[in-house]
């Protein structure tokens, strides 16, 4: 899981990071063959996929694209004294890098000025805040394993995971064999273009990485952020949030994080596969673009609501198509406790 780094100013430029931030990087990520034996195998390797995430023990290359927009991260990852520690290095666009140890997390910039990482929205398949979730992933996708393949030297399998419906995106995943770690992953339309695509490029899947690899070498303000105000936070009611309501969701994605979001409130919702976060806040003054924006497989949907006497900017920004995020963020409504509140602000 990362942190979501955005600049410091304005709505504006916290929306834009999140659309352009490489920082956002989700492992996240499709011919059918209606076999149950295969179904049943495609699912077994989806439960190793989950914990593999954590406990390999691995560094590499990966390349990450959305959209026409191609970047490059250098990696090591380990479980280490029971706790996921994790250095992520940039490869092109600047000097940076982010140290993951336990709930710490640390991230250096120094050439994008001053940052903070103002919350984390978990996401990615089987990302670690949902792990407790119970949620019948096959309701929504038909998984099935697919065929082998070779990926940076080691045996995968392949698994496709295509959407039911048109709320979603379909997913084809490429499992290691003897870890079942993801190492390429596609999303995109049912049967349609690849909108996001991982892979690593160099892989090495070990049994030991020193510590020396786990500690910042970068030169630059460095910003300290603790997941667990995150993962500790205040359940999160399936219909009703703190002063407004959303009306309408599509149907397996249920409330999984409530992440902070500056003057405003948010609550980030996943199907066990994708995810996706609703952002209300007062308007400020200086207006927002309204609509839809899509860079690869992350779309951003935003419109003004007004209540009350106030104005409310409702923001919807995850792996979802644009007409369901507009949809998402044309149900939200307005309680008038904080109607009342934001025009009496």
């Amino acid at each position: 899981m990362y942190g979501r780094i955005s600049s410091s100013g304005s709505g504006n430029g916290t929306r834009q990071a999140a659309l352009s931030s490489l920082l956002m990087i989700v492992f996240i990520l499709l011919v059918v063959r209606p076999v149950a034996a295969e179904d049943a195998e495609a699912t077994r390797w989806l439960e190793r996929m989950g914990p593999a995430l954590n406990m390999t023990t691995y560094r590499g290359v990966f390349v990450y694209a959305r959209g026409d927009r191609v970047h490059s991260m250098r990696i090591a990852h380990r479980f280490h004294n029971g706790m996921v520690e994790e250095r992520l290095v940039l490869q092109d666009g600047g000097d940076g890098e982010i140290v993951r140890k336990g709930m710490n997390v640390v991230c250096v910039l120094p050439e994008r000025g001053r940052i903070r990482l103002d919350q984390v929205i978990p996401s990615g398949p089987f990302a670690e805040a949902f792990a407790n979730e119970l949620v019948p992933v096959s309701r929504w996708y038909q998984a099935e394993l697919v065929g082998e393949d070779r990926i940076a030297g080691y045996d995968v399998v392949i698994i496709a995971l295509t959407a039911k419906d048109s709320h979603r995106y379909s997913h084809r995943l490429w499992l290691e064999q003897n870890s079942g770690l993801l190492v390429k992953s596609h999303v995109g339309e049912p049967g349609g273009k690849v909108l996001e695509h991982f892979q690593f490029t160099s892989l090495e899947i070990t049994d030991h990485i020193p510590d020396r690899e786990f500690e910042i070498q970068t030169e630059g303000r460095e910003i300290t952020r603790n997941l667990e105000d995150v993962a500790s936070g205040e359940p999160v009611e399936r219909s009703s949030m703190d002063g407004w309501n959303l009306g309408w969701h599509p149907e397996g994605f249920v409330p999984a994080a409530a992440p902070r979001s500056g003057r405003g409130q948010a609550v980030a919702f996943s199907d066990g596969v994708a995810a996706f976060s609703v952002f209300v806040e007062p308007q400020g003054k200086v207006r927002m673009p309204i609509g839809a924006s899509r860079i690869g497989a992350t779309t951003v949907y935003m419109r003004e609501l007004k209540a009350g006497s106030g104005s409310f900017l409702v923001t919807v920004v995850g792996e979802i198509p644009p007409k369901t995020a507009r949809q998402v963020a044309e149900s939200v409504q307005i309680g008038d406790a904080l109607a009342q509140h934001s025009g009496g602000s």
